[in-house]
């Protein structure tokens, strides 16, 4: 009797484990379109073909992990990674850190901050607030393609906690 790939691949000792193992959901709270593109069509030239839920400001990211008076949205044993602009109408990037990272469901998904300041007072407070990592956008097109290229590698290859 010949055996298939799949069952080859289904009697590997490992392959529990990776067919239950959840795919990282990434969150994009990012009000520019033109950014929120060209992040989206980085990170998938990098190779990340993960699912992607955008926010188009910081309302929606929080309505997305508390509901909006009710439940949330958040799938409990999925792992999740946020990455935030701070300047977004409504709410801004700082107030959705700091709520994320003050609930006990939220606090160990993993916050990029994802913008163009560069200052330190913002770096600094972001961190203060429980921000795993901050990166700058640059202002040059080719530039910032090449930076979120190599964020999209780096999460290519880092393990997230689930919820």
């Amino acid at each position: 009797m010949s055996t298939t790939t799949e069952e080859k691949k289904a009697s590997h000792p490992g392959a529990a484990a990776t067919a239950l193992k959840r795919e990282v959901v990434l969150l994009l709270a990012e009000d520019d379109d033109g950014h929120a593109d060209l992040i989206t069509s980085s990170l998938r030239d990098a190779g990340v073909l993960n699912e992607i839920i955008r926010f188009c400001d910081g309302e929606e990211a929080l309505e997305f992990f508390f509901g909006n008076g009710s439940s949330s949205c958040a799938v409990p044993d999925t792992p999740y990674l946020l990455l935030l602009d701070i300047r977004m109408p409504r709410c801004d990037g700082f107030t959705v850190l700091e709520r994320i990272k003050k609930d006990a469901r939220f606090r160990k998904v993993p916050v990029i901050v994802l913008t163009t300041t560069d200052d330190p007072v913002d770096i600094n407070r972001c961190y203060l607030l429980g921000c795993n990592n901050y990166v700058t956008k640059p202002v040059k097109f080719a530039e910032l393609s090449e930076k979120l290229k190599k964020l999209g590698m780096f999460l290519s290859i880092v393990e997230l906690p689930k919820l």
